[in-house]
């Protein structure tokens, strides 16, 4: 049985993690206009109170996950942004200038926690899933039944719209455009104000040569942009649709 002083002290864990992921996503996703799409100071300084936790807490597991989540995600950040100011994608990015000090640093915290045999929490495998994409030196190298498998455990723990989507995102790289876009249309009601939604559900109707409905998407997931970099992206793939 779980004494409620061991719940006590979970949940304040708990809420001192979702304040260290926002404050690095804020920094790695900054938002609003005219704001710099990277806040390398916010990103920083979540990893540097992340590690000072872990130090107290090296048993954590959760602790060590999302320490791992943030240098995995942080390793990208230098092919993150392009020359002229848009946001570069997981599958343009320049992979040989992500930082393999962080990537190495971040897999061995992996490795830890699945060599451990206890059940991941959220952080963990969003580390996990993370792993898989810096472990490819390419994008189609991309082990996606296993990003797939990883996002159906996330899921069962995790049941949000937003997982959905990352987890219909990788559908469409494994079973194509077709299925995924079926899974995205089911979170409409969700994530209609969602930028990354409309994003998604954009590049799904391109795939599908399905140009006109992709580029009302793409209008509406510019309208929604959290950055000018985002949405300097956004149109530059809407601008390359077919006729």
């Amino acid at each position: 049985m779980i004494s409620p002083g061991k719940r006590w002290w979970e949940a304040q864990i708990s809420g001192v993690l979702a304040v260290l992921y926002l404050i690095f996503n804020e920094g790695y996703l900054a938002t609003g206009p005219g704001t710099d799409p990277v806040r390398a100071d916010l990103t920083a300084e979540a990893i540097r109170l992340t590690r000072l936790l872990r130090a107290l807490m090296p048993d954590d597991g959760e602790v060590a996950g999302l320490l791992a989540l943030m240098l995995l995600t942080e390793a990208h950040r230098a092919a993150r942004i392009s020359a002229g100011g848009g946001l570069v994608t997981l599958d343009e990015q320049d992979r040989g200038s992500w930082d393999a000090v962080l990537i190495a640093e971040g897999h061995r915290l992996v490795r830890e926690r699945l060599a451990s045999g206890m059940k991941p929490g959220r952080y963990q495998i969003l580390a996990a899933i993370n792993a898989v994409h810096t472990s490819a030196s390419d994008i189609r190298d991309t082990d996606w039944s296993q990003v797939v498998a990883l996002y159906d455990q996330l899921v069962s723990l995790d049941p949000l719209p937003v997982v959905a989507l990352n987890r219909a995102i990788a559908v469409a790289e494994l079973d194509g455009p077709e299925v995924a876009l079926a899974a995205v249309d089911r979170l409409e009601l969700d994530l209609a104000g969602y930028h990354a939604y409309r994003a998604t559900r954009a590049d799904l109707l391109r795939r599908l040569g399905r140009f006109p409905e992709s580029r009302v998407a793409y209008d509406k997931a510019i309208g929604l942009a959290g950055n000018s970099a985002e949405a300097a992206e956004l149109t530059r793939r809407r601008d390359r649709l077919a006729p």
